[in-house]
């Protein structure tokens, strides 16, 4: 058990649990939040904070429904990149504003060449495509090979969950 987890109280807890499947979508979903667990929306406030700077959680954000946006095509752009520029491409690559998100794993060759991949979205595969190719302009020669895989249907994403506490 790490420090920051040591320091994970029930309040903090329950907060995590309030939030984990998502926030109400009402004009002040953290004070809708403390109503459920007994607590000031500004104490839910500060303690998401605060978990967020010691790392207990990693970020609250928005998860788009990318279908029901009209984003139908869906691609993970896959990539044998040099592993000496791989540091310093990937961040440039994740930063385009049409990859959602970008990250390294390690190759397993020869089956699978692959260090860097790049979620893609688009209304079409042509226009994923069209993106790929925007990547592949950036990446240059440092890229040897790529691939394009499309998503064929939808899996629910959702992150860690913690279970609620047993009495």
């Amino acid at each position: 058990m790490t420090a920051a987890q040591a320091n994970l109280d029930a309040v903090d807890r329950q907060i995590i649990e309030a939030t984990q499947g998502g926030l109400l979508l009402v004009p002040r979903p953290y004070d809708e939040v403390g109503v459920r667990i007994g607590v000031k929306g500004s104490s839910v406030r500060a303690r998401l904070r605060k978990m967020l700077e010691a790392g207990i959680i990693r970020r609250i954000g928005a998860i788009p429904n990318h279908f029901a946006l009209g984003m139908t095509a869906n691609g993970m752009s896959v990539w044998d990149l040099d592993d000496a520029a791989v540091a310093w491409l990937g961040p440039q690559v994740g930063a385009l504003d049409f990859v959602t998100h970008c990250y390294t794993r390690p190759r397993h060759p020869p089956q699978w060449p692959y260090n860097l991949f790049a979620m893609v979205h688009g209304h079409s595969r042509q226009e994923v495509l069209e993106k790929v190719e925007q990547i592949s302009r950036l990446l240059g020669q440092a890229a040897y090979s790529y691939d394009v895989l499309f998503s064929t249907r939808i899996l629910k994403k959702t992150g860690l969950r913690l279970q609620a506490a047993k009495g």
